[in-house]
């Protein structure tokens, strides 16, 4: 009977397990298991699933043309598939991961060498004419268009928080909207990592595993106190932070779903076309080095690994950018009155 891949997921406490149903796949999932966050493994998982199903042949006999071919059928799909908020089915982005994913389950194999696959599949890019003078550069196989943020404007941030319902709602919300912490990052918040004499925020596992120790404003840590004092349950069974209010599940870590429905019933609320936890976090990003925050600064504000990642929201302070721009403009202008008619 020919092999389906479907993905499985199962939580066993803090443990995730998931699995596609091979045994190649899985043993690399769970390899990834001890590397990556769970988003990223299931979203490696997604990926896998959604090639293994395309080629439709076992792992070991996958060419470099089926490679190429799988991206050409997810280009076309793209053109041809519209999703519900009006956007293209597949983006390069995702294209890129997926590819992504691919090659590094191949090159787990080929570290492995207990399989007959004896070279990675995905092409590292397609040859050039300066291939012989830079031999590692050639051109990528899917090509990244790079987009800026979305951000919230300061009227729809007050439409947004004015229909929170309780304190713990508007905690989660500043958290990411004055510390530009990530969704898996508040959720992820403990009790002891709020250390609220000194206004900072211990955030204990970051993207990629990166740890960091970030201010966050007297704001944050009214609204934190007074969910703390009259929402959060006394026999919460967890030390995270953000606990369920309600239902059976009342007393339990949030999860990310439970954030996500928050985040979406006060879009509605407030009439907004777009807000979400990334949203805020951009915001913050944004507003914050419109108000001066240093390169340096705010990449340890954020997270980031490389400062290019944070160069983005140079893009996005306006202010900032108008400014530089009419100082340089001026200093031209100055110029071109002193020049000799």
């Amino acid at each position: 009977m020919r092999w389906m891949p479907c993905v499985v997921r199962s939580w066993s406490g803090d443990h995730l397990s998931v699995v596609v149903g091979h045994p190649l796949v899985d043993g690399y999932l769970e390899f990834c298991r001890s590397r990556c966050r769970p988003n990223t493994i299931i979203a490696i998982a997604w990926d896998l699933k959604t090639f293994l199903a395309f080629v439709d042949k076992p792992p070991v006999k996958v060419t470099s043309a089926d490679v190429m071919g799988f991206i050409r059928a997810q280009m076309v799909w793209a053109s041809n598939v519209v999703r519900l908020d009006g956007t293209g089915g597949v983006s390069a982005r995702t294209i890129r991961r997926r590819v992504s994913s691919v090659s590094g389950f191949y090159s787990y194999l080929l570290a492995c060498e207990d399989t007959t696959v004896t070279r990675n599949p995905v092409p590292r890019g397609l040859a050039t004419r300066r291939e012989k003078s830079r031999p590692r550069q050639g051109v990528p196989l899917v090509r990244n268009v790079k987009t800026l943020p979305r951000i919230l404007a300061p009227t729809e941030v007050d439409a947004f928080v004015r229909v929170l319902r309780t304190n713990r709602d508007r905690a989660m919300v500043e958290a990411m909207l004055l510390g530009g912490l990530r969704r898996c990052e508040v959720l992820g918040l403990r009790l002891s990592d709020v250390q609220t004499g000194e206004r900072r925020v211990f955030i204990a596992d970051g993207k990629g595993g990166r740890q960091r120790l970030i201010p966050m404003s007297n704001r944050f840590f009214k609204t934190l106190s007074a969910y703390m004092k009259e929402e959060r349950p006394i026999n919460a069974a967890t030390d995270k932070v953000f606990v369920a209010l309600k239902g059976p599940r009342r007393g339990s870590p949030l999860s990310a779903h439970g954030l996500d429905e928050i985040i979406q019933g006060a879009r509605g609320r407030a009439g907004l076309s777009h807000a979400t936890c990334h949203e805020l976090r951009h915001t913050c990003l944004t507003r914050l080095r419109e108000a001066g925050m240093s390169i340096k600064a705010l990449q340890a504000q954020a997270g980031h690994a490389s400062i290019e990642t944070t160069r983005v929201y140079l893009h996005l302070a306006d202010d900032w950018l108008a400014g530089e721009y009419r100082k340089a403009a001026a200093a031209i202008d100055a110029q071109n009155l002193k020049a000799p008619k």
